[in-house]
């Protein structure tokens, strides 16, 4: 989001809209940035990662590779989600996150999308800290999502309605 700070104060055109992917983990509606999102799959099964974080599901095979898999509802609530996986690009490389279900792209208005919390705003630091060590790419891309309230989202809804 510092980003679009960046953006913002360079021309203030450039907050104007922003393609994101709304995803629902454990209950809350989430804004990715459609940038990092490579593709939208069913979960798929993991082996797990001995030694990782609980909120790491393990390795699925995505295309051939072994990817990570984070589950989105472990994070942020401690409840898991299912379903989805959402492989996002991390540099070179790339991670899954599991989600309950994608809801689709929408553009959202940039000023109301630095409004939005932080979609890490719950979760506790020693997870962030967990997060960076074993990817830092991984956090970055995570601290860019936001948190969407069902306010918000309803509000998206009836104007993508409206003529």
């Amino acid at each position: 989001m510092d980003e679009l700070r960046r953006c913002a104060e360079a021309s203030p055109d450039a907050l104007d809209r922003h393609p994101a992917l709304l995803v629902r983990a454990a209950g809350r509606l989430c804004a990715l940035p459609i940038a990092q999102v490579v593709e939208v799959m069913r979960a798929l099964a993991t082996q797990p990662i001995p030694g990782a974080p609980t909120f790491v599901r393990g390795l699925a095979i995505i295309r051939g590779a072994a990817v990570p898999v984070v589950d989105l509802g472990l994070l942020m609530t401690g409840r898991s989600a299912t379903g989805r996986f959402v492989t996002l690009r991390l540099g070179d490389r790339r991670a899954a996150l599991a989600v309950d279900a994608v809801i689709g792209v929408r553009a959202l208005d940039g000023r109301v999308l630095l409004a939005l919390p932080p979609l890490l705003r719950d979760a506790g630091t020693a997870v962030v800290d967990a997060i960076g060590v074993v990817d830092a790419e991984l956090l970055v891309a995570l601290r860019a999502g936001r948190l969407v309230p069902e306010e918000v989202w309803q509000a998206l809804a009836a104007h993508e309605g409206a003529p």
